[in-house]
């Protein structure tokens, strides 16, 4: 689905839970929490307290985990699948600006502040969402002070991330952004080499990247030609993972 009618757009901004939205029967796994909140590992009480709380979601592709105009209550986490966030509006296509893969939290701030979510969030590939109601959630971390800690550092992290995300897109040239973002996207298969799954679609890639797919395209040739990459279908082959990391600026 690539583009919302104004009826499905209303709708979705006007539901608590947008239509996709099913509880989970299967509690939260330890190894979705320790992902979130990292290391050490929860203590039966934390993990006993947020299990008690969180839902979990099964979110379909073209679906909305929460829209601007739906007031934050809770915070949201990305366990599996991908969710893109950006901007939606009635009869356009869905206006990608980064794409959030799991286990990643997707709105962490949001509800701290009172205020409607900053971005629309759309499934790209089918997800498994969980969320924490904030009030439970206050009461909880004034009991369980590390727990307000890894919460805290999660957020860090986010605003780091986001950071950096700015700065490659104020300083670094659109062949340079491109090699960033394979970095972040790569898994590694050896010290030289290593994989990427392209699970999204050439323009929501380029969208993230503040380039035309056009642009993308040109510069997937340039990083094969030196020898940086090989391309094969969805899959980008990284062949020396030391020079992109040079060329990227890392």
């Amino acid at each position: 689905m690539d583009t919302l009618d104004s009826r499905s757009l209303q709708s979705a901004h006007a539901t608590v839970r947008p239509a996709g939205f099913d509880a989970g029967a299967v509690l939260c796994l330890p190894s979705d929490w320790a992902a979130l909140l990292g290391a050490p590992a929860l203590s039966t009480t934390e993990l006993q307290a947020l299990q008690g709380m969180a839902t979990q979601h099964w979110v379909p592709a073209g679906s909305f985990v929460f829209t601007r105009q739906q007031p934050a209550t809770q915070l949201y986490a990305v366990l599996d699948g991908s969710v893109g966030l950006g901007l939606a509006r009635a009869d356009e296509p869905f206006n990608l600006e980064r794409t959030v893969r799991g286990p990643q939290w997707l709105d962490l701030a949001s509800a701290w502040l009172g205020a409607e979510h900053a971005q629309d969030a759309r499934v790209v590939n089918d997800a498994r969402v969980v969320s924490l109601p904030l009030q439970p959630l206050r009461t909880l971390l004034m009991r369980q002070p590390a727990l307000q800690e890894r919460l805290l550092v999660a957020l860090a992290g986010t605003v780091h991330s986001l950071t950096s995300v700015t700065h490659d897109l104020m300083h670094k040239d659109a062949e340079r952004r491109l090699a960033a973002w394979l970095l972040q996207s790569c898994e590694p298969v050896s010290e030289r080499e290593g994989r990427v799954a392209l699970k999204e679609r050439k323009r929501d890639i380029a969208a993230q990247l503040a380039i035309t797919p056009e642009t993308l395209s040109r510069m997937m040739r340039q990083l094969n030609r030196k020898g940086l990459i090989e391309v094969q279908g969805y899959q980008v082959r990284v062949l020396d993972l030391p020079a992109l990391r040079e060329l990227a600026g890392d």
